[in-house]
């Protein structure tokens, strides 16, 4: 099974390199590409799980409420993306219940950072994707974490894909910029290893996010963004769907596991 994820929040990835943005432009960036993701997945008729901080959401609700009404799961990214206290996990879940109209059982930390998995059940959750286990200079170190899921502190862990072996990552940045047969023959190889795929992406990587005096990004960030990116995932989808690897969602995904 592909779990196909996107991370929601508010477009604050320019601030990270130096550059304003309005909060009004962040959270207007982050619902146009959004809303381009669920053309494509509509189209294709996929699911997928979204995970929105709550802050986005009660700035966006019609969307929030568009995402579950077309069958995808809503998990948590937390309340701001670019500030954290324990409260918030409680408290995003909440926003996020009451917006969507269904149970939000699953989290995702911000940017992947450390987050305390006795919070994480205290606060209600039932599995957490946090963790993206290799290692890449100056943001992740995780060579010692599992490849895949497993369960701690009462919560299921369930690991951003990794390669067999090497840990090549599979999440956006290598989508961006390998070869897409490179990719897919990782892709493969992780699959009939671990038996699923659990990659995720953002809504501003659908948008034209290619101009240097506006964000400053570097080229590795932006290359294949916009309406490559789209066409890029549809390849994806399609050479997915020809190999029958099913699409599904994250939260039916953990229940499977806790039922064996």
């Amino acid at each position: 099974m592909i779990l196909l994820s996107f991370d929601i929040e508010e477009f604050d990835m320019p601030l990270e390199y130096g550059q304003k943005i309005s909060f009004e432009d962040q959270i207007a960036f982050s619902k146009q590409g959004t809303e381009k993701i669920l053309q494509l997945l509509h189209f294709h008729n996929i699911q997928a799980t979204f995970y929105i901080t709550a802050n986005f959401a009660q700035q966006e609700p019609e969307l929030i409420r568009r995402i579950a009404s077309e069958g995808h799961e809503i998990a948590s990214h937390g309340f701001y993306h670019g500030q954290f206290e324990t409260g918030h996990l409680k408290q995003s879940r909440e926003v996020l219940e009451e917006l969507a109209g269904m149970k939000i059982e699953g989290y995702r930390m911000a940017r992947m950072m450390p987050v305390s998995e006795t919070e994480i059940n205290k606060a209600g959750y039932v599995y957490n994707s946090s963790i993206n286990p290799t290692y890449i200079p100056g943001r992740y170190n995780k060579w010692n974490e599992h490849r895949t899921y497993f369960l701690r502190e009462g919560v299921w862990q369930l690991p951003a894909s990794v390669s067999p072996l090497i840990r090549f990552p599979l999440f956006w940045l290598s989508f961006h910029n390998l070869p897409l047969k490179i990719y897919w023959w990782l892709a493969r190889q992780t699959y009939r290893k671990d038996g699923y795929l659990n990659i995720y992406f953002h809504p501003w990587e659908f948008m034209p996010i290619r101009q240097e005096k506006r964000f400053n990004f570097p080229s590795y960030v932006t290359k294949n963004t916009g309406e490559k990116m789209i066409a890029r995932l549809e390849k994806f989808i399609l050479w997915a769907k020809k190999n029958d690897y099913p699409f599904g969602l994250t939260g039916d995904f953990i229940r499977k596991i806790d039922l064996r």
